[in-house]
């Protein structure tokens, strides 16, 4: 992808000089970028823009960023990448645009639109993952613009003297000497509930998140505005309100259709390019897609560990047979695992603890050998409700609306009395095909749903929780201690399982999934795309009527029959896995020491945020073996491994 930096000020007398600031702020940023990096500044507004650039279409300089439109007043930094270029600079052309191109770049075509129809009119016609700044010469104002589903994140703060500033990443604006570098308490609550900072905080005080699909503006000292250019609660409530009720096999047809072409869009690259795949559905369908499209075999990659409960390389080989493509695995090594752990505060740059962080970030290593842009699978879940916990949730609400308080807890009591590994122990006979993974994990999981009152909105934020009451671990925590709460749709939609996927696509894919791949794929200069999270194909699975999207207690019923259409069901109809490692044992075992150094009482006196007692405690019962807070504690040694490193 690429970098992005900058600030927008008053300039003061004896102020550090802006050249050092922004090239300071932009360099932090090679990793995104590392095919060159550029800034521009007019000091006369004390506007500054620095981009880190990733060669992806039209590697000449042509194509090289800060750019300015054909007619010089517009000025953009861009990350991201448009996939509808060629349909849009026939517009442009159309629209009146004499105009002679540079190059074939998008970033030029995302200008002469602008330059068009403003910048609101011209996002909403974007298809593609962005983050970008725009500064307008003329009318002397800053523009952010962020994607849709927020795929490519943007960072932004102004400060009490009217300076504004943005970026990719934290760490460029912790490099302007005035950021703010206050931790948010909230955020820190909330991180330790989701194993993220959701938007749009961030985890210092005063710096934000631009929300996806949302659109920013700022004169020099005056205050921003912020505008929704597509708003998927209007599109959520309106799909369901308007089924697509025809046969599943016309509806399969134009999935299939949809799909395709979003492959085909995002599969035009001037460098090498190949996917992801795990064998699982999702990676599975994008690859069958690709390959039927392309000249040559794609390049697929996969990673596997030597525990085989976590590992899916030898689903992934077989889809890779069936499907003719040229297949890279690499069998993960602990040691090597364990290697990459001491670097995951300077990869994620903000408190961050999906511990899945880890084999995102190795298979995004491995596909870099070879590649310079990846497609992934992510989205799949939350389009085409994938998640098993939706239907676990869904009917653990149906059974427990009308049990008394005192039963339901004392449930929770027995439930949890067993460990997490004795459950394992004591239904292992079931076989593998009727036992979900992890079953004593998911046993406690549901155990501790069982009190919780208000319903499916009220469950799902205790079955996405790593702390459920975050307030508890921490010291001095002085703010909102209720249950979090999440943008849903319960005022407006009847079914439980639309209103989950409405939570997750709004919480968890932006905030954890794409963030992981985004910051995990960055690291080492690979650009990762999402085909199913194209927007016409978000809006398309909103029509889907339920019984389309699921059968029983298995999801993503239409995208499977997709790709059955290219893959046999053997090779893929199994239990969900998802993408982990051994998380407690590592902390019982290798990570002990590293661990327990983080934890220890005095490096949590010395971050200052936890309950030291109420902490050690769960690590005490996590290393004895008498309850698996692996997830929980992974939180709080993130975000301790995180503050050690950037604070």
């Amino acid at each position: 992808m690429c970098g992005l930096a900058g600030f927008l000020c008053k300039p003061s007398a004896g102020a550090t000089p802006p050249h050092e600031t922004i090239r300071a702020m932009t360099e932090s940023l090679a990793h995104r970028g590392p095919d060159a990096g550029t800034e521009w500044l007019d000091e006369d507004v004390c506007i500054a823009l620095g981009h880190r650039r990733l060669s992806i279409i039209d590697l000449s300089p042509a194509g090289a960023q800060p750019m300015h439109s054909s007619d010089g007043r517009w000025v953009t930094i861009y990350n991201g990448e448009l996939y509808n270029t060629e349909d849009l600079r026939a517009e442009v052309v159309q629209a009146g645009f004499t105009g002679n191109w540079r190059g074939h770049s998008d970033t030029e075509v995302i200008l002469e639109a602008v330059s068009l129809w403003g910048v609101e009119r011209a996002a909403a016609k974007f298809n593609g993952i962005f983050a970008l700044a725009l500064w307008d010469r003329r009318e002397r104002r800053l523009w952010l613009v962020r994607d849709r589903l927020g795929v490519k994140p943007l960072y932004w703060a102004q400060l009490a003297d009217g300076t504004v500033l943005f970026g990719s990443e934290l760490r460029a604006l912790r490099l302007h000497p005035k950021c703010p570098r206050q931790i948010d308490h909230q955020a820190v609550a909330a991180f330790l509930h989701s194993a993220c900072v959701p938007d749009p905080l961030t985890i210092y005080r005063g710096i934000h998140k631009l929300m996806p699909a949302h659109i920013l503006s700022v004169s020099p000292g005056g205050a921003p505005t912020t505008t929704c250019y597509w708003d998927i609660r209007a599109i959520a409530i309106d799909g369901q309100r308007h089924l697509d009720r025809r046969s599943d096999e016309e509806l399969t047809d134009e999935l299939e259709r949809l799909l395709s072409d979003a492959v085909g869009r995002q599969m035009v690259a001037d460098v090498p390019l190949g996917a992801f795949l795990s064998g699982g559905i999702d990676s599975s369908t994008v690859v069958a897609l690709m390959q039927k499209q392309s000249n040559r075999p794609v390049r697929t990659f996969s990673i596997g560990f030597k525990e085989k409960r976590y590992s899916e390389a030898d689903h992934a080989r077989l889809v890779a047979a069936h499907l003719h493509t040229e297949h890279k695995e690499l069998i993960v090594e602990p040691e090597a695992t364990l290697a990459t752990i001491p670097r995951l505060p300077d990869i994620y740059d903000e408190p961050f603890a999906d511990s899945s962080q880890i084999p995102t970030y190795l298979v995004s290593a491995l596909a870099r050998q070879d590649v310079t842009v990846a497609l992934s699978g992510d989205g799949g879940d939350e389009c085409f409700a994938g998640y098993t916990r939706y239907h676990w949730i869904e009917r653990l609400a149906k059974w427990t609306q009308f049990l008394p308080q005192p039963i339901l807890r004392g449930a929770k009591t027995a439930l949890q009395a067993l460990s997490t590994e004795s459950w394992d122990t004591l239904l292992s006979p079931i076989p593998a095909r009727m036992r979900p993974t992890f079953i004593g994990d998911k046993i406690h999981k549901a155990a501790a749903l069982l009190p919780l009152a208000g319903g499916i909105e009220a469950m799902y934020s205790g079955a996405v929780a790593q702390w459920p009451l975050p307030h508890q671990a921490m010291r001095d925590f002085g703010g909102d201690q209720s249950t979090f709460k999440y943008p849903d749709l319960s005022d407006r939609v009847q079914d439980p399982v639309a209103r989950m996927r409405y939570l997750d696509m709004t919480h968890y894919l932006p905030n954890d999934i794409l963030t992981k791949l985004d910051r995990a794929s960055m690291a080492v200069s690979l650009e990762a795309r999402v085909p199913l999270l194209d927007h016409r194909v978000v809006e398309y699975s909103w029509r889907l009527p339920r019984n389309v999207l699921t059968d029983g207690l298995v999801g993503k019923k239409i995208l499977r029959n997709v790709l059955k259409r290219h893959v046999p069901p053997a090779l893929f109809e199994r239990q969900k896995m998802g993408f982990g490692i051994p998380l407690g044992e590592w902390i019982r075992g290798p990570l002990a020491e590293w661990a327990g150094d983080l934890l220890s009482e005095q490096s949590l006196k010395t971050s200052g945020l936890f309950d030291v007692a109420y902490v050690r405690r769960h690590l005490d019962e996590h290393m004895t073996g008498r309850r698996n807070w692996q997830h929980a504690l992974w939180t709080i040694i993130m975000f301790q491994a995180w503050h050690r490193r950037w604070n």
